[in-house]
Protein backbone atom coordinates (compact mmCIF):
# COMPACT_ATOMS: atom_id res chain seq x y z
CA UNK A 1 0.00 0.00 0.00
CA UNK A 2 1.27 3.19 -0.78
CA UNK A 3 1.89 5.85 2.36
CA UNK A 4 -0.99 8.74 2.07
CA UNK A 5 -0.26 12.36 0.67
CA UNK A 6 -1.52 14.91 2.28
CA UNK A 7 -4.25 15.94 -0.30
CA UNK A 8 -5.46 12.94 -0.51
CA UNK A 9 -5.70 12.17 3.27
CA UNK A 10 -7.55 15.33 3.77
CA UNK A 11 -10.32 14.67 1.05
CA UNK A 12 -11.32 11.28 2.85
CA UNK A 13 -11.22 12.94 5.94
CA UNK A 14 -13.77 15.15 4.86
CA UNK A 15 -15.59 12.67 2.89
CA UNK A 16 -15.66 10.50 5.88
CA UNK A 17 -16.61 13.21 8.23
CA UNK A 18 -19.24 14.67 6.26
CA UNK A 19 -21.15 10.98 5.57
CA UNK A 20 -20.97 10.14 9.38
CA UNK A 21 -22.12 14.51 10.24
CA UNK A 22 -25.31 13.79 7.56
CA UNK A 23 -26.04 10.09 9.39
CA UNK A 24 -26.17 11.29 12.69
CA UNK A 25 -28.71 13.73 15.01
CA UNK A 26 -26.10 16.64 12.93
CA UNK A 27 -27.84 15.49 9.70
CA UNK A 28 -31.21 17.52 10.26
CA UNK A 29 -28.97 20.57 10.70
CA UNK A 30 -27.61 20.14 7.05
CA UNK A 31 -28.85 21.08 4.03
CA UNK A 32 -29.10 18.77 1.35
CA UNK A 33 -25.90 18.49 -0.57
CA UNK A 34 -27.09 16.19 -3.43
CA UNK A 35 -26.68 17.98 -7.01
CA UNK A 36 -29.74 18.51 -9.32
CA UNK A 37 -30.78 19.96 -12.14
CA UNK A 38 -31.26 24.13 -11.76
CA UNK A 39 -34.95 23.93 -12.39
CA UNK A 40 -35.35 21.85 -9.85
CA UNK A 41 -36.91 23.49 -6.60
CA UNK A 42 -34.12 21.59 -4.33
CA UNK A 43 -31.46 22.95 -6.19
CA UNK A 44 -29.10 25.01 -4.62
CA UNK A 45 -25.57 26.45 -6.28
CA UNK A 46 -23.27 24.93 -3.47
CA UNK A 47 -24.63 21.48 -4.61
CA UNK A 48 -22.14 21.70 -7.46
CA UNK A 49 -18.83 21.48 -4.84
CA UNK A 50 -20.94 19.47 -1.74
CA UNK A 51 -22.09 16.41 -3.97
CA UNK A 52 -19.14 14.93 -4.09
CA UNK A 53 -18.05 14.71 -0.69
CA UNK A 54 -21.75 13.20 0.17
CA UNK A 55 -21.97 9.69 0.19
CA UNK A 56 -25.31 7.21 0.41
CA UNK A 57 -24.09 4.86 2.41
CA UNK A 58 -21.05 3.26 3.83
CA UNK A 59 -20.36 1.05 0.96
CA UNK A 60 -20.65 4.04 -1.47
CA UNK A 61 -18.05 6.30 0.80
CA UNK A 62 -15.93 3.47 1.28
CA UNK A 63 -15.16 2.25 -1.88
CA UNK A 64 -14.70 5.67 -2.88
CA UNK A 65 -11.99 6.67 -0.44
CA UNK A 66 -10.59 3.30 -0.75
CA UNK A 67 -10.00 4.16 -4.70
CA UNK A 68 -9.10 7.99 -3.40
CA UNK A 69 -6.38 6.29 -1.34
CA UNK A 70 -4.95 3.65 -3.89
CA UNK A 71 -4.94 5.91 -6.95
CA UNK A 72 -4.73 9.43 -5.55
CA UNK A 73 -0.85 9.44 -3.45
CA UNK A 74 1.04 8.56 -6.48
CA UNK A 75 -1.15 11.08 -9.26
CA UNK A 76 -0.50 13.89 -6.13
CA UNK A 77 3.43 12.94 -5.70
CA UNK A 78 3.27 13.29 -9.57
CA UNK A 79 1.18 16.45 -10.08
CA UNK A 80 1.85 18.26 -6.90
CA UNK A 81 -0.56 18.80 -4.14
CA UNK A 82 -2.18 21.94 -5.61
CA UNK A 83 -2.15 20.28 -9.09
CA UNK A 84 -4.09 17.58 -7.76
CA UNK A 85 -6.58 19.63 -5.50
CA UNK A 86 -7.46 21.19 -9.02
CA UNK A 87 -7.79 17.58 -10.58
CA UNK A 88 -9.88 16.21 -8.31
CA UNK A 89 -12.40 19.57 -7.96
CA UNK A 90 -12.26 19.61 -11.97
CA UNK A 91 -12.99 16.48 -12.42
CA UNK A 92 -15.94 16.44 -9.86
CA UNK A 93 -17.23 19.94 -11.80
CA UNK A 94 -16.95 17.29 -15.16
CA UNK A 95 -18.91 14.94 -13.83
CA UNK A 96 -21.93 17.56 -12.45
CA UNK A 97 -21.65 19.29 -16.30
CA UNK A 98 -22.09 15.75 -17.72
CA UNK A 99 -25.16 14.15 -15.84
CA UNK A 100 -26.91 17.46 -15.70
CA UNK A 101 -26.08 17.56 -19.54
CA UNK A 102 -27.22 13.96 -20.49
CA UNK A 103 -30.43 14.69 -18.22
CA UNK A 104 -31.12 18.47 -20.45
CA UNK A 105 -30.71 15.95 -23.41
CA UNK A 106 -33.03 13.43 -22.76
CA UNK A 107 -35.76 16.14 -21.74
CA UNK A 108 -35.50 18.05 -24.27
CA UNK A 109 -34.93 15.58 -27.12
CA UNK A 110 -37.40 12.71 -25.91
CA UNK A 111 -39.81 14.55 -23.46
CA UNK A 112 -38.17 12.13 -20.43
CA UNK A 113 -38.68 13.79 -16.72
CA UNK A 114 -37.64 12.40 -13.83
CA UNK A 115 -34.12 13.95 -13.16
CA UNK A 116 -32.60 11.50 -10.96
CA UNK A 117 -30.11 13.55 -8.24
CA UNK A 118 -26.41 12.92 -7.85
CA UNK A 119 -24.32 12.74 -5.07
CA UNK A 120 -20.69 10.94 -4.29
CA UNK A 121 -17.06 11.08 -5.02
CA UNK A 122 -17.12 8.87 -7.56
CA UNK A 123 -16.98 11.37 -10.55
CA UNK A 124 -13.77 13.24 -8.56
CA UNK A 125 -12.09 9.85 -7.88
CA UNK A 126 -13.04 8.62 -11.51
CA UNK A 127 -10.86 11.65 -13.00
CA UNK A 128 -7.57 10.40 -10.32
CA UNK A 129 -7.99 7.39 -11.70
CA UNK A 130 -8.04 7.94 -15.57
CA UNK A 131 -5.10 10.16 -14.29
CA UNK A 132 -3.33 7.45 -12.70
CA UNK A 133 -3.76 5.35 -15.84
CA UNK A 134 -1.95 8.36 -18.08
CA UNK A 135 1.30 9.09 -15.55
CA UNK A 136 1.71 5.26 -14.54
CA UNK A 137 0.08 3.42 -17.87
CA UNK A 138 2.03 0.09 -16.73
CA UNK A 139 1.64 0.12 -13.65
CA UNK A 140 0.43 -2.86 -12.36
CA UNK A 141 -2.76 -3.59 -9.81
CA UNK A 142 -4.18 -6.32 -7.84
CA UNK A 143 -7.80 -6.78 -9.04
CA UNK A 144 -9.90 -7.69 -5.47
CA UNK A 145 -12.25 -10.08 -7.52
CA UNK A 146 -10.54 -12.07 -9.50
CA UNK A 147 -7.25 -11.41 -7.64
CA UNK A 148 -5.82 -11.14 -10.94
CA UNK A 149 -3.07 -8.54 -12.15
CA UNK A 150 -3.83 -5.61 -15.01
CA UNK A 151 -2.25 -2.89 -16.11
CA UNK A 152 -3.75 0.48 -14.85
CA UNK A 153 -4.44 1.50 -18.53
CA UNK A 154 -6.42 -1.28 -19.00
CA UNK A 155 -8.18 -1.02 -15.75
CA UNK A 156 -9.29 2.47 -16.38
CA UNK A 157 -10.68 0.95 -20.16
CA UNK A 158 -12.66 -1.29 -18.61
CA UNK A 159 -14.10 1.24 -15.98
CA UNK A 160 -14.45 3.81 -19.09
CA UNK A 161 -16.03 0.98 -21.05
CA UNK A 162 -18.54 -0.42 -18.53
CA UNK A 163 -20.18 3.19 -17.73
CA UNK A 164 -20.04 4.05 -21.39
CA UNK A 165 -21.99 0.79 -22.10
CA UNK A 166 -24.29 1.40 -18.93
CA UNK A 167 -25.00 4.49 -19.66
CA UNK A 168 -26.25 4.25 -23.68
CA UNK A 169 -27.99 1.09 -23.09
CA UNK A 170 -29.95 3.31 -19.83
CA UNK A 171 -29.39 0.39 -17.31
CA UNK A 172 -31.13 0.90 -14.03
CA UNK A 173 -28.49 0.01 -11.93
CA UNK A 174 -28.35 2.89 -9.38
CA UNK A 175 -25.11 4.49 -10.60
CA UNK A 176 -24.59 7.88 -12.21
CA UNK A 177 -22.53 6.64 -14.91
CA UNK A 178 -22.88 9.87 -17.06
CA UNK A 179 -21.49 11.50 -14.03
CA UNK A 180 -18.47 9.19 -14.04
CA UNK A 181 -17.74 9.51 -17.74
CA UNK A 182 -17.69 13.13 -17.81
CA UNK A 183 -15.16 13.26 -14.76
CA UNK A 184 -12.95 10.78 -16.71
CA UNK A 185 -12.90 12.79 -19.69
CA UNK A 186 -12.08 15.95 -17.54
CA UNK A 187 -9.45 14.48 -15.55
CA UNK A 188 -8.18 12.56 -19.32
CA UNK A 189 -8.15 16.07 -20.41
CA UNK A 190 -6.79 17.70 -17.78
CA UNK A 191 -3.29 15.73 -16.96
CA UNK A 192 -3.15 15.65 -20.47
CA UNK A 193 -2.71 19.56 -20.87
CA UNK A 194 -0.55 19.32 -17.11
CA UNK A 195 2.02 17.23 -18.90
CA UNK A 196 2.39 19.76 -21.90
CA UNK A 197 3.14 22.46 -19.88
CA UNK A 198 6.32 20.23 -18.55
Amino acid sequence: MPPISDIVKHLIIINVLVFFAYNSVLGTYIPDLSIYWPEDPRFKPFQIVTHMFHHYNLRHVGFNMFALYIFGSMVERALGPKRFLQLYLLSGFGAFLAHVGIQYFMHFNYNINGFVGALGASGAVMGVTIAYAVLFPNHKLLLLIPPIPIKAKYLALAYVAYDLYSGLSGADNGVANWAHLGGALTGFLLVKYLLKRR
